[in-house]
């Protein structure tokens, strides 16, 4: 429940949060990465609206933050995947959670 005297730590905790997952893109990065592993190309078709530049800075920031790994294979041209970590399927009740949220949101804001 939501308290309002906000908990230093809690507060704390919910800005690393937010700081980790910041941005538009990085949850629906997530949730495509959870369905299998895949290429920079496969990201950017199924993430709609994402630019290039983009998707590259998100990964290097989901992989710092240990939610994403990046594997380059040894073939020739080399070929880099990048899949979700243990700690970024931790998300997946978040994701559910929003995905929720969102319905009702879409139902009571647009009557859809």
């Amino acid at each position: 429940m939501l308290s309002k005297a906000g908990c230093p730590k809690t507060m704390l905790s919910i800005k690393d949060a937010l700081d980790a997952l910041e941005g538009r893109w990085k949850l629906l990065i997530l949730f495509t990465l959870a369905e299998a592993p895949k290429r920079f190309g496969q990201i950017a078709k199924e993430v709609s609206g994402i630019t290039d530049k983009t998707l590259s800075k998100e990964l290097k920031s989901l992989e710092a933050n240990k939610l994403v790994r990046r594997t380059v294979h040894d073939t020739f041209p080399p070929t880099v995947e990048y899949s979700i970590t243990s700690h970024g399927l931790s998300l997946e009740k978040v994701l559910d959670e929003l995905h929720f949220w969102g319905l009702a949101h879409r139902k009571e804001v647009i009557g859809k």
